[in-house]
């Protein structure tokens, strides 16, 4: 897989959904969350028509704010899961990612402060379409040694969501996979948040 990779989310869409394209600009993934859902479920697709299932992501409970997000191959492997840290992640954005053979990653929001100003100017009359452009939350992708992965940051959009992932250093194939994965259902959960 070329990196970066490029997120773009659907705008007009009931149920989100992100396209994943690599540096080429070939589509590398389609994911799409279930809509009216009271148990978050996720399909990532190898296309935009959405034939080729290849990854489920399940919470393990209802709407929840500790939930534990579960990752399965299409042919019914386990992948790892991905968790929110709870009350910990109301001022800065952690998840806890285990890997199907345990490593452990962690996904961190690398400054809280750019969220409460976009969460502020978003609320703005007319100055608040705009906020896209201004504020780019950030987050960080790191074993438990402190070795940084993974960088994951927003662009600059108008009206719509648009992100970037950057490779730090190689990771094998599976430990990509699952990081990948945990990303995805990470901004699900946090693109409201800034």
């Amino acid at each position: 897989m070329k990196f970066p990779l490029q997120l773009s989310f659907k705008i007009l869409a009931i149920a989100p959904q992100i396209s994943v394209t690599d540096a080429a600009g070939a589509l590398q993934f389609y994911v799409k969350q279930k809509a009216f859902k009271l148990k978050e479920s996720v399909k990532v697709f190898a296309d935009a028509g959405q034939t080729r299932e290849l990854y489920a992501i399940d919470a393990d409970r209802v709407l929840d704010f500790n939930a534990t997000y579960r990752f399965t191959a299409r042919d019914g492997r386990k992948l790892g899961a991905v968790s929110r840290k709870g009350m910990r992640s109301l001022w800065r954005a952690q998840y806890e990612i285990t890997g199907a053979y345990g490593q452990a990653l962690q996904i961190r929001e690398e400054n809280p402060w750019i969220k409460v100003l976009d969460g502020i100017f978003a609320d703005l009359p007319l100055v608040g379409l705009f906020s896209g452009y201004l504020f780019h939350p950030a987050y960080l992708v790191s074993r438990a040694d402190g070795t940084q992965v993974m960088r994951v940051h927003k662009l600059s959009a108008f009206m719509e969501g648009r992100y970037q992932i950057d490779s730090t250093v190689p990771i094998a194939e599976d430990e990509q996979e699952t990081v990948l994965l945990s990303v995805f259902m990470m901004l699900l959960l946090e693109r409201f948040r800034g």
